[in-house]
C-alpha cells in the first residue's frame, strides 16, 4: 500500500502572525482534505452570516441592560426584504419616508444633538449582534465625559452605509455614527466596521467618511476600537470636516484643512 505524504510548507512559520490560509501544505499538487473540508465550511458560514436574519428586539433589550439612558429608535431603509436589500443597495441608503417622519418629529422636541449613533446588520447581522453593545459599552462614557450630546440610538435594519447621511441629517446632527457588519471573509464572519461622517446629509461620498473596520474580538478588539472612535470624532468635530481630510496617524494626529491639500 502506498503511502501519501503532505509535504509542510517552509512558510509555516508565518501562521503565527495571520489567520490568512497561507503555508497549508499540499498533497501533491492539491489540498490537503482537512483543508479543503475547513475552507468549504468557512464559505458555508459566510454565506449563513449574509443571510441571517437580524434580531433587532434582542439588540435593542442588550442596549437596554446596559442602561446608557440613551432613547432607542427603530427605523428602516427602503429595501422592503433582505432579497432585495441584497440585490438593489440604493435601497438601503436611504429611510422609508414615514420613518424619516419620525425621525424629524424627534428632533423637535429634543436638544441639538452631536453625535448620532447607528447600528445595522449590513451584510453580516452576526457581526454587530457580537460586537456592538461591546463597544457602544466603552464609547458613550468616554462621549459623555467630553460633554458630547448624543442623540438616540437607532437600530435600522437592511441598510448600506450612506444611511447614516439620511439619519444624520433628519436629526440635525453634527456627526453620525454606524456600525454595521462588514463583508463576511473566509474565517471572519463576525467582522463590524464603524463609519463616521462630518455634517451628514444627501450627497456625502465615501471621500467624506472615516472608517474603522475589522471590529472583533480576534481582530480590533471592540473597547480599543471605542476609544480610538471617540479619539476620532473629537479631531473631526474641531476640524469641522470628516473623510479623506482626517489622516489618521498615530505618530502626529495630524488634521488637513482644504487650504493644505
Amino acid at each position: 500500500m502506498t503511502k501519501i505524504l503532505v509535504s509542510k510548507d517552509p512558510l509555516q512559520h508565518l501562521k503565527t502572525f495571520t489567520d490568512a490560509r497561507i503555508a497549508i501544505g499540499r498533497v501533491g499538487g492539491s489540498l490537503p482534505t482537512k483543508e479543503l473540508l475547513s475552507f468549504r465550511l468557512d464559505q458555508a458560514r459566510a454565506r449563513d452570516a449574509v443571510h441571517a436574519d437580524f434580531d433587532t428586539e434582542a439588540l435593542a433589550a442588550e442596549l437596554r441592560s446596559l442602561d446608557l439612558g440613551l432613547d432607542i429608535l427603530h427605523v428602516e431603509s427602503n429595501a422592503t426584504d433582505h432579497a432585495s436589500f441584497l440585490k438593489n443597495p440604493g435601497l438601503g441608503r436611504a429611510l422609508k419616508q414615514a420613518d424619516k417622519n419620525r425621525l424629524l418629529d424627534f428632533t423637535q422636541a429634543h436638544v441639538a444633538i452631536d453625535v448620532v449613533l447607528l447600528i445595522s446588520d449590513g451584510l453580516s447581522a452576526l457581526a454587530v449582534q457580537k460586537n456592538a453593545c461591546e463597544l457602544l459599552r466603552s464609547l458613550i462614557p468616554i462621549l459623555q465625559q467630553k460633554s458630547l450630546t448624543i442623540g438616540p440610538v437607532v437600530i435600522a435594519r437592511h441598510a448600506r452605509v450612506a444611511l447614516q447621511d439620511d439619519v444624520g441629517e433628519a436629526l440635525k446632527a453634527k456627526l453620525a455614527v454606524i456600525l454595521i457588519g462588514e463583508r463576511p471573509g473566509l474565517g471572519s464572519t463576525d467582522s463590524m466596521s464603524a463609519y463616521l461622517v462630518y455634517q451628514p446629509r444627501a450627497g456625502n461620498s465615501d471621500a467624506d467618511r472615516n472608517c474603522i473596520s475589522n471590529i472583533r474580538a480576534s481582530g480590533f478588539a471592540p473597547s480599543s476600537a471605542a476609544a480610538k472612535l471617540a479619539e476620532l470624532l473629537q479631531r473631526c468635530l474641531a476640524a469641522k470636516l470628516s473623510g479623506v481630510l482626517v489622516k489618521d496617524d498615530d505618530m502626529n494626529g495630524k488634521v488637513l484643512t482644504p487650504r493644505e491639500t
